[in-house]
C-alpha cells in the first residue's frame, strides 16, 4: 500500500473553537463565575494513562469528556492541563520518554459508545502540559493511539479509526517525520476503516505493528467489524506494509489490540473480536476469537483463550513487561499462562476498565483508568488506591429541590445516580461526604417531585425507574412492564425471552420521564411506546407509540445488513425506534410534546388521547434527525422550543426551532450560534422568555432576544459538554449537568434575566438582588490531607450585579445603607476599565475591626482577623453612584435559618459587641500612638537616647501593657462574636474591667514628659 503526504499544520482548517477568547471577552456576562461543586468519588470514564518513565511519579490520565489531568506527585494532587481547547474529548496520550516535556494528544475517545464525544485533532505540548499546539488531522474526529519512536522524538505515529458515525477519507495510520509538522498517510484502506491500534519494536524501531478496523455507529444500531479490519506489520518504519495471517482466523474481524514485550520483542500479544456478537444481555465473553501469542514478531500466531471482554469498547492487553506469561486484558483481568486461561480479581474500584500501564521497572505498580476513574496499585493490582479528587462525573440529566439549600441529583454515565447539596456549613466546602447514591447501573434521568421535596424518581437504562425517599433512602422499584401484547414487536437480533415474568418492554438507553405540573403524582415515561402513571408509578397505562415502528433489521450499516454473527451487533443500542424527549406544558392542561429517536415529533392537546404528527414541519431539519429536547414554554400556550442532534448521523449541524402556534409551523432560532455546537438541551427562562439557555456538547449559551443572537457562557468553566440544565426557583440559580466535569453552578442570574436593550443602553445599571441569609459557616474538618476534594460553597453574603456600558470610572460608590438611610459598608467593585456585568459581594456585617493577616487560621482575634459583627435582620438598601447618578435596590438580610435567637438577646448580643469593638478601637489606637512614639525616640541621637533612658524604659512599659490589653480585648470580641447569644458572666466581666485598664495605661501616656498635649487620638469612652 502507497504512503501519501498531506497537508502541513499550518495549511489545516481547524474546527470550530468551543469557545475563542473574544467570545468570552466581548459578552457582557463573562465576568460571572460559576463554581463547581462535584462530586469527585465517582468520576466519568477515563480513556488513557501515559507515565514519565524516568519519573513515574508524573504522569497523565485522559478523560472521554473531561480534558486531560496531570499529577506530579504520584496522584496525590492533580491540575487540568486541557481547559481552553477546541475539544474535551481524548482518546490517546503519549509521553516522548526520551524527552518526557513532550506530550502528545489524541483528540476524540475511540471506546465507539453512543455517548462517545468527537475530537479535532492531534494536540502537542513541549513543556509538560502547560501549553498546546494543534498539530493537524483536524477531521480524524477520534484518535485510538499515538506512539513515539523511542529513539527519534521527530517521529510519532497516530492511529485514526476515522469518524465513527460516517464514512471519511481522514483515517488510518498516520506518521509525521518532523514532530507533527507534516503527516503521511501511510496505511489505509477505505473510508470506511481506519487505524485502531499501533504499537512500535522497543528494540528496532523500523518494525511497527498497526490494527487497522472497520466500525461504524448509528442511532439505531452498531457494527464493529468488517473485512476492512485486520492486523499489519511493516519493517521499514511504515513505507510497506504486510498484513498477518498465519495463525489468525479468517473471516470478518472486529477490534484488534496490540501488545509487545519489551525485554524480549520477538513476543507480541494481540486480542481479537470475531465471532458471535456482543450484547449486554448475554456475557461479557466473546464465543470466539480471544488472545493470540506470536513468538517471531507476528510471522506465525497461536491461540491462547478466548477471552475477550467487551472488544468494541477498548480492546486493550498489555503483558507485563517483566513476565512474558502475565496478561492483563480490560475489563481488568489477569492471566499468568500467556492467556490461556483468565481471572477477574476482586475490584474495590469500578469494573469497565479502559486503559492499564505496568511499571517497567517494578511491574507491582500499575495504574488504571476506568470507567469510575483513576486506580493505583503497588502489588500487581491486589489492592488499589482509588484517586478521589478528580471531578470528571459525566451527568446526563439533573434536576433541582426546592428551598435553601437545595439538592442536585443526576444519573452518571455507569455510576448510578446521585444527589448533593448547593452549599453547606462547612468552611472547607462541598466534599465527596456530602454526596450521596440514589439509584445504580448507568444513572440518566432523576426527578425531584418539589411537591413534597423528599422524594426522587431516579433512572437507570431502558427506563429502569426507582422512588426513592430522600430521608430514608428507602427505594422502590417502577419499572413499567405492559400487559400481555401491548407495546411493539420490535427486533433485537433474537434476544431470548425470559423463562419467568414479562420481557421488559422495549425502551431507549436514556428512555425519557416526567412529573406532570399539574399532579405530581402523575409520571410520564418514555419508551418504544408512552407510557403513564396516575399513581406515583404503581399502576401504567399507555399513551401510544410516537415512533415510525420501523424494524431496524431492514436498516443498512455501511451499505450491509448485518446479521446475528457481525461482531459487536447493535452494541449499547438494545431497542430501537424509541422515545428520547418529553415535555409537558405548564400553562395548558393536557399538552404534552413527545420525540423520538427517529426523528418523530408529536403533539397532544388532550392527554395522550389522540396525537398530532409534526414531523417534517421545522424546515431544513433532515428526516429522521433524534430528537434531543422539548421545551413547552410557561410564558405562552402555543409556544415550544424543540432541539435534534444529528450527530449520529454524522451531522454536526444546530437544530434549534420555535413554534408558537402548538407545532404547525416553526422557525430557527440558531441565530449566531458558533456552527457544530450539537444541542442537548433547551430550556427557557422562567422568568423572562426573551432568556434562553442551550447546552451544547461544547459548552454553554444564552441569549437574551429569543435566539437572534447567542453568547458563550463558558466564563470560567472549563470547555465540557453541557447535557442538562434547570433554574432552580428559590435561589434562581443556573444548575448545569455537565457529561465531564459535574455540577456547575451560577448563583443568582437576576442580571441575564433582566439585560434588556434598555438596560445595556444605560451608563450603568443595578440589578435586583436576592435575599441573603446570614449562614454560620464554620471549620467542621481537620487534617485530611491534600487527597481531598472540595467543591465550593456560594459567595457568602448578598450578591450585587452592577452593569456598567462603559467600565468604571472614577468616583463610582457602591454603598449599603440602612432603611433609615445610614450608610454602614461600602462595597468594592472591579475596576477593570471594560464594560460589562460586574459582580461584588457583602458579608452582611459591619466593617472588620481588623483584617486577616496571610495564612490567617479561621479563629476571630487570632490571625484571621476581626470581622465586623453581622447587621440585624432586615431590609437595607444598595446605593450604586456613577458619574453622580444615583440608582438604589432594596433587598432582605435573613438570619440562618437553623438559628433560634430571640429579638432581647440579639440585641444584648449586638450591644455587647458594639461596646467591645469600641474598646478594641481605643487600645489598638492606644498600641500605635506608643509604638509610634517609641520609633520616634530610637531615630533620635545616641546621647539623647542615653539620656531619656528612663523614660524609655517606661514608655516601653506602657506599650507592652497596651499591646496586651488589645489582644486580651480582641480575644474576647473573638468568643463573643462566635456565638449569637448574650455574653457569659465572666465575659461581661472582662468587658467591665478592660475599660479601667485603658484608662489606666491612658492617664500613664498623658503623664508621659514627651506628650505636649493629653489626646490620644482614637481613644473611645476615656
Amino acid at each position: 500500500m502507497r504512503a501519501r503526504t498531506v497537508l502541513p499544520v499550518a495549511c489545516l482548517a481547524l474546527l470550530p473553537a468551543a469557545t475563542t477568547s473574544a467570545q468570552i471577552a466581548d459578552h457582557p456576562f463573562a465576568r460571572m463565575g460559576f463554581r463547581t461543586i462535584g462530586p469527585a468519588n465517582m468520576s466519568g470514564r477515563f480513556t488513557d494513562i501515559a507515565v514519565n518513565e524516568s519519573n513515574t511519579y508524573e504522569f497523565y490520565a485522559a478523560s472521554a469528556t473531561g480534558g486531560l489531568w496531570k499529577t506530579s506527585d504520584n496522584g496525590i494532587t492533580w491540575a487540568a492541563v486541557f481547559e481552553k481547547e477546541a475539544t474535551h474529548s481524548i482518546g490517546s496520550i503519549a509521553v516522548d520518554q526520551k524527552n518526557p516535556s513532550i506530550v502528545w494528544v489524541g483528540t476524540g475517545e475511540a471506546t465507539n459508545r453512543q455517548s462517545s464525544s468527537w475530537g479535532n485533532g492531534v494536540y502537542k505540548s513541549m513543556n509538560g502540559g502547560r501549553t498546546w499546539r494543534n498539530m493537524g488531522l483536524t477531521e480524524s474526529r477520534h484518535i485510538a493511539r499515538v506512539a513515539v519512536d523511542p529513539g527519534n522524538s521527530n517521529v510519532v505515529y497516530v492511529a485514526v479509526p476515522g469518524h465513527l458515525w460516517g464514512p471519511n477519507k481522514e483515517r488510518g495510520l498516520y506518521k509525521s517525520a518532523d514532530g507533527g509538522e507534516t503527516w503521511t498517510l501511510v496505511l489505509s484502506r477505505d473510508e470506511d476503516t481506519g487505524a485502531v491500534d499501533v504499537a512500535i519494536d522497543p528494540s528496532n524501531p523500523e518494525i511497527v505493528y498497526a490494527a487497522m478496523y472497520q466500525r461504524r455507529r448509528m442511532p439505531f444500531g452498531f457494527v464493529g467489524g468488517g473485512p476492512g479490519s485486520g492486523l499489519f506489520k511493516s519493517t521499514d518504519a511504515g513505507r510497506t506494509w504486510n498484513r498477518l495471517t498465519s495463525g489468525l482466523p479468517a473471516g470478518i474481524a472486529g477490534r484488534i489490540g496490540i501488545s509487545i514485550y519489551r525485554k524480549d520483542p520477538r513476543v507480541v500479544y494481540i486480542s481479537l473480536e470475531q465471532g458471535a456478537r456482543y450484547t449486554s444481555s448475554i456475557s461479557y465473553a466473546e464465543r470466539r476469537g480471544g488472545v493470540y501469542r506470536s513468538e517471531d514478531k507476528g510471522a506465525t500466531w497461536r491461540h491462547m483463550g478466548d477471552w475477550n471482554p467487551r472488544p468494541a469498547y477498548s480492546s486493550q492487553i498489555r503483558v507485563d513487561p517483566s513476565d512474558q506469561s502475565r496478561i492483563y486484558q480490560v475489563q481488568y483481568s489477569v492471566s499468568d499462562d500467556s492467556g490461556k486461561t483468565f481471572r477477574e480479581p476482586r475490584q474495590t474500584l469500578h469494573g469497565d476498565d479502559r486503559a492499564i500501564w505496568i511499571d517497567p521497572k517494578d511491574s507491582r505498580h500499575l495504574v488504571k483508568a476506568d470507567d469510575g476513574g483513576v486506580g493505583i496499585s503497588y502489588d500487581r493490582g491486589v489492592k488499589w488506591l482509588y484517586v478521589t479528587t478528580l471531578p470528571v462525573s459525566q451527568f446526563y440529566r439533573i434536576s433541582v429541590s426546592k428551598g435553601t439549600p437545595y439538592l442536585v441529583c443526576g444519573g452518571l454515565q455507569d455510576n448510578g445516580s446521585w444527589c448533593g447539596p448547593n452549599q453547606v456549613y462547612s468552611a472547607q466546602g462541598i466534599t465527596n461526604d456530602d454526596w450521596f447514591r440514589v439509584g445504580g447501573g448507568d444513572g440518566f434521568f432523576n426527578v425531584i417531585d418539589t411537591v413534597d421535596n423528599r422524594t426522587v424518581y431516579s433512572s437507570s437504562q431502558y427506563l429502569g425507574i426507582t422512588k426513592v425517599d430522600l430521608r430514608t433512602l428507602e427505594s422502590k422499584n417502577l419499572r413499567p412492564t405492559p400487559r400481555e401484547g401491548e407495546g411493539p414487536k420490535l427486533g433485537n437480533w433474537g434476544a431470548p425471552d425470559p423463562k419467568v415474568g414479562r420481557k421488559i418492554p422495549p425502551a431507549g438507553w436514556n428512555s425519557p420521564f416526567i412529573i406532570s405540573p399539574w399532579n405530581h403524582r402523575t409520571v410520564t415515561g418514555g419508551m418504544a411506546i408512552v407510557l403513564r402513571s396516575s399513581d406515583a408509578g404503581d399502576t401504567w397505562r399507555s399513551l401510544g407509540n410516537l415512533t415510525t415502528g420501523v424494524d431496524r433489521r431492514t436498516l443498512r450499516i455501511m451499505g450491509q445488513l448485518p446479521d446475528e454473527e457481525t461482531p459487536s451487533l447493535d452494541d449499547g443500542v438494545s431497542y430501537y425506534p424509541t422515545t428520547s424527549a418529553l415535555a409537558e406544558s405548564p400553562r395548558v392542561r393536557g399538552l404534552l410534546y413527545g420525540g423520538t429517536d427517529d426523528g418523530n415529533l408529536k403533539v397532544t392537546r388532550d392527554d395522550g388521547r389522540t396525537w398530532t404528527d409534526l414531523t417534517g414541519r421545522a424546515p431544513g431539519v433532515p428526516k429522521g434527525t433524534w430528537v434531543s429536547s422539548i421545551a413547552a414554554s410557561r410564558h405562552a400556550d402555543g409556544t415550544v422550543y424543540v432541539a435534534w442532534d444529528g450527530h449520529q448521523a454524522d451531522d454536526y449541524t444546530n437544530y434549534l426551532q420555535k413554534s408558537t402556534d402548538f407545532g404547525r409551523t416553526f422557525a430557527s432560532i440558531t441565530g449566531d450560534l458558533p456552527a457544530d455546537r450539537v444541542i442537548h438541551a433547551i430550556v427557557e427562562d422562567p422568568r423572562n422568555p426573551a432568556v434562553l439557555y442551550a447546552g451544547t456538547e461544547f459548552g454553554l449559551y444564552v441569549t437574551v432576544d429569543g435566539g437572534a443572537h447567542w453568547w458563550s457562557l463558558q466564563n470560567n468553566m472549563p470547555n465540557v459538554p453541557v447535557n442538562d440544565l434547570v433554574i432552580q426557583s428559590t435561589e434562581n440559580d443556573l444548575v448545569l449537568g455537565t457529561h465531564g466535569r459535574g455540577i456547575w453552578i451560577l448563583d443568582q442570574v437576576n442580571a441575564l434575566q433582566e439585560f434588556t436593550p434598555a438596560v445595556r443602553a444605560k451608563a450603568a445599571h443595578l440589578f435586583t438582588i436576592n435575599p441573603a441569609s446570614m449562614n454560620r459557616v464554620v471549620s467542621t474538618r481537620a487534617h485530611t490531607g491534600d487527597m481531598y476534594f472540595r467543591g465550593e460553597n456560594p459567595t457568602y453574603g448578598a450578591l450585587i450585579d452592577v452593569w456598567t456600558r462603559d467600565g468604571v470610572p472614577a468616583g463610582t460608590a457602591l454603598t449599603i445603607h440602612t432603611i433609615a438611610g445610614r450608610e454602614i459598608a461600602r462595597v468594592p467593585l472591579d475596576v477593570t476599565s471594560d464594560g460589562g456585568v460586574r459582580r461584588a459581594s457583602w458579608n452582611l456585617r459591619l466593617p472588620a475591626l481588623r483584617a486577616p493577616t496571610a495564612n490567617a487560621g479561621d479563629d476571630e482575634g487570632g490571625g484571621g482577623g476581626l470581622p465586623g459583627r453581622f447587621v440585624a435582620p432586615g431590609t437595607y438598601i444598595a446605593r450604586l453612584v456613577v458619574n453622580g447618578e444615583r440608582q438604589e435596590r432594596r433587598f432582605e438580610v435573613r438570619e440562618d435559618a437553623r438559628m433560634l435567637v430571640t429579638t432581647a438577646d440579639r440585641a444584648a448580643w449586638h450591644a455587647a459587641l458594639d461596646d467591645i469593638a469600641a474598646q478594641y478601637r481605643s487600645a489598638s489606637a492606644m498600641a500605635d500612638s506608643t509604638r509610634r512614639e517609641r520609633q520616634r525616640l530610637a531615630a533620635l541621637p545616641q546621647a539623647e537616647q542615653n539620656r531619656l533612658a528612663a523614660r524609655v524604659t517606661e514608655l516601653d512599659d506602657l506599650a507592652v501593657t497596651a499591646s496586651e490589653l488589645t489582644q486580651r480585648i480582641a480575644t474576647l470580641y473573638g468568643n463573643v462574636i462566635r456565638v449569637t447569644e448574650p455574653p457569659t458572666a465572666d465575659q461581661r466581666a472582662q468587658r467591665a474591667y478592660f475599660p479601667t485598664v485603658l484608662a489606666l495605661v491612658v492617664r500613664g501616656w498623658r503623664g508621659f514628659g514627651v506628650v505636649k498635649s493629653g489626646r490620644v487620638d482614637g481613644v473611645e469612652g476615656v
